[in-house]
């Protein structure tokens, strides 16, 4: 038995598809099924099926993953306790939003090239419901991203930090400075928002839709800092993060409006799978969010 071929395993049940495994990999579809055949022949067990157009473990199958992670995950912890303690370098993979990409991960980022200048780091950014998928599979080290408190017994939860949503607009605007508005008050006006169904825009919809009220934005953005510069511009209002507009309210470019019957707030999270080792740059950059360098 042979440790590639407990990866090419784990790979498999994890994507429930050898072609996507080969891909994963780097391997041509017919070596990842050499390695099963082989280690199938070895064990003398079936360790998948085919169900229609996926691949799905046995039940013998299942017993060798517990199995396998175990040993990976030994493995790894072996691996990173052969590194030199002064000097990190190991990839770190890391999914995120986009307002938090935009205006948490610059400092930490800025002080990884300054003092690991060695470590390759690759940020992805989607949406909650995507980063999770993707840590589930093994894709990401660790995912940091904006929602209501989530939890999973297959997670460990590294960071929790509570965050205001709230409402914005240019200074000039006629509601800035205006104490005790309504929600009914600014829904006439032009609004600029994150796309519909993801964390607080899902939110402020139910909201509304409890009220028997919409609202149909001017313009759906994934990109926070897009929004941001239109809403300087006087060019409307729009629903965000205190932490993505700080900067621009404390240099008076923004004003914060005061609504005062729909306020939320979500929670900045970090999370790794459980049957993820955590290396030494994945602790670094949990420290590094920690302290909030921003």
């Amino acid at each position: 038995m042979e440790f590639r071929q407990l990866q090419t395993f784990v790979t498999i049940a994890q994507e429930e598809s050898f072609s996507r495994a080969a891909e994963l990999l780097g391997y041509s579809q017919s070596a990842v099924t050499v390695q099963i055949r082989q280690l199938e022949e070895e064990l003398k067990v079936r360790l998948f099926d085919r169900m229609g157009k996926k691949t799905v473990l046995t039940g013998q199958g299942r017993r060798l993953l517990e199995y396998a992670g175990c040993i990976i995950r030994e493995v790894n912890r072996a691996k990173a306790a052969l590194i030199r303690e002064e000097e990190l370098m190991e990839p770190l993979h890391v999914g995120t939003l986009e307002s938090l990409c935009f205006s948490k991960l610059p400092p930490v980022l800025g002080y990884f090239r300054s003092n690991y200048p060695k470590v390759p780091i690759k940020i992805t950014t989607a949406s909650p419901k995507e980063l999770i998928a993707m840590m589930e599979k093994n894709q990401l080290d660790l995912i940091y991203f904006l929602d209501r408190p989530r939890y999973s017994n297959n997670w460990n939860k590294e960071l929790e930090v509570r965050e205001p949503i709230v409402f914005v607009a240019a200074p000039d605007s006629p509601f800035a400075g205006k104490r005790g508005l309504k929600l009914e008050e600014i829904l006439g006006e032009p609004f600029f928002l994150t796309e519909k169904n993801e964390n607080y825009r899902r939110e402020l919809d139910q909201y509304l839709e409890s009220q028997n009220r919409s609202l149909v934005p001017f313009l759906e953005i994934t990109n926070t800092e897009f929004i941001i510069q239109m809403i300087r511009k006087n060019r409307g209002i729009s629903y965000l993060p205190y932490f993505a507009v700080h900067d621009s309210v404390r240099e008076g470019k923004l004003a914060v409006l005061d609504v005062t019957d729909f306020r939320i707030v979500m929670y900045r999270q970090i999370f790794y799978h459980k049957n993820k080792w955590k290396t030494r740059e994945m602790e670094e950059f949990i420290r590094l969010a920690r302290m909030d360098l921003s």
